[in-house]
């Protein structure tokens, strides 16, 4: 009996011997990483990073992480900075169905550049996008995550293709109804057409729907208008520029009584531009929850034109003959402008970007994107979101808080934050592995040794080959 027994024990011991020993099958294991906390700027020196198809199962010290798991792949990151994949939260898609292939070319590129995600902020091939977004969801297609509106609703006869014209009321509910099938990650509306009545009304109604929102401003309305009937963001600074105005209220009825063009607005607002009345309506945003993208990147290439016409812009390599054919509509008007006009875009442009720092510090939540896509001149695609956040750090944001508009206020916007945002248990597996620390230079998100997207991990090479991709595609592009 007592020989038994000790059999049995001796089973037990070495039976949970073996179990302390097991480990857990993941796909790829990153090892002795500086993984950095965006929330909050924390360093975590040599950390170990595993992940198991899509998703983030552990980070943890290395030497913990090497005695948990045994790895399909595992990659040496010492010296490395490892963070979430970057997000551009407002990119287009467009210049007519001829252009569908060279769009969807450039998908490649925002994953080359360490952009895990987009959203995708309405242009003239809505479906196409919609079907791209499925496609990428399933694997079928590679690419970033995408996040779209779908067409986006303006008043009747824009200049804009694509759109949900709306004149009416019932008009309104019906294309809410229809984007609603399309199951749009939020509504984008825009003010060329659609009068500000309808507007109002459309915000309205889709807040009611639980809807999340993004617009241009109508400028015969205030944008306390706009915030105040619940738009969930403000897409391009210019819109939010109109706050710094003591005379907001007055501009916006004189264009609403056609007394004073767009334009006209805009040169009183900067005229009359007041730091104080700037802070005290951006804090007004922050209390209502309204973010704001700036969309620096893709005005200041226009603004300067007359400084760099950009025609050897190595990245426009990677741009179809097509898609290039659009930056002219733009191109030719700045052509127009007349030396004090210059002068005028000139200060807009700065006026816009020493704003960035003046929405952080009232709490306002920032959105970063590039504009990135069809008619904006020289924005490009991937490496335009590196230098959007350039722009953020030179306008004096610090380097966290440029990545904070990008990975965590993003997801956070289109409700996401739980499984975007951070590198943790649980998150997506979409991460960006740098050989330098954003944290003390912003211009070190470029150096990008490796990213992860949706658990595939892309080494230098890898991301280098879809470059060549790419370029060898616009090359071949026969133009519109």
């Amino acid at each position: 009996m007592r020989s038994v027994t000790l059999t049995t024990s001796l089973a037990i011991a070495l039976s949970m011997g073996a179990a302390a020993h097991a480990t857990e099958a993941v796909d790829l294991l990153i090892l002795d990483a500086t993984v950095i906390d965006v929330a909050t700027g924390k360093l975590d020196k040599g950390a170990a990073v595993a992940v198991k198809g899509d998703t983030i199962v552990a980070v943890q010290p290395t030497a913990k992480a090497k005695a948990a798991f045994t790895a399909t792949r595992t990659v040496d990151a010492k010296g490395k900075f490892v963070m979430p994949g970057l997000w551009d939260n407002h990119v287009h898609f467009g210049g007519g169905p001829e252009l569908i292939d060279e769009n969807k070319a450039l998908l490649p590129l925002y994953v080359a550049h360490g952009v895990t995600t987009v959203r995708d902020a309405s242009g003239d091939l809505p479906e196409h996008v919609l079907a791209w977004r499925g496609e990428v969801a399933s694997g079928a297609l590679m690419g970033p995550t995408i996040f779209s509106s779908g067409p986006k609703i303006e008043g009747l006869k824009p200049i804009w293709k694509g759109t949900l014209e709306v004149g009416s009321e019932a008009e309104a509910d019906a294309a809410l109804d229809k984007l609603q099938g399309l199951k749009v990650d939020f509504v984008k509306i825009t003010e060329n057409t659609l009068t500000p009545q309808l507007f109002v009304y459309t915000v309205k109604r889709a807040k009611a729907r639980g809807l999340i929102t993004s617009a241009h401003i109508p400028a015969a309305i205030t944008v306390d208008t706009a915030s105040e009937a619940g738009l969930s963001s403000i897409e391009h600074m210019g819109y939010a520029l109109r706050l710094g105005s003591p005379q907001e209220a007055q501009i916006a009825a004189e264009v609403a009584d056609g007394k004073i063009t767009g334009a006209q607005a805009t040169a009183q607002t900067l005229a009359s531009f007041d730091e104080a009345t700037a802070m005290a309506g951006f804090r007004r945003l922050a209390a209502r929850g309204t973010y704001v993208s700036p969309t620096l990147n893709g005005s200041r290439a226009t603004a300067y034109l007359d400084q760099d016409d950009h025609k050897n812009d190595p990245y426009l390599a990677y741009i179809g003959k097509g898609l290039q054919a659009t930056y002219a509509w733009r191109v030719e008007r700045a052509a127009k402008d007349d030396a004090a006009a210059i002068v005028r875009r000139h200060a807009v442009y700065e006026k816009n970007a020493s704003l960035v720092p003046m929405l952080q510090n009232a709490g306002v939540s920032i959105l970063a994107g590039t504009d990135a896509g069809f008619l904006n001149s020289f924005n490009y695609p991937g490496i335009g979101l590196h230098d959007e956040l350039q722009i953020y750090v030179d306008a004096g944001l610090s380097p966290l808080h440029a990545l904070q508009a990008s990975v965590i206020n993003g997801p956070r916007f289109l409700g996401h934050g739980d499984r975007y945002g951070a590198l943790a248990a649980g998150k997506a597996a979409d991460i960006l592995i740098l050989d330098r620390n954003p944290l003390s230079d912003i211009a070190a998100t470029r150096s990008i040794g490796g990213v992860v997207l949706k658990g595939q991990y892309f080494d230098r090479q890898a991301l280098d080959e879809m470059l060549k991709s790419v370029a060898k595609s616009a090359e071949r592009s026969g133009g519109a």
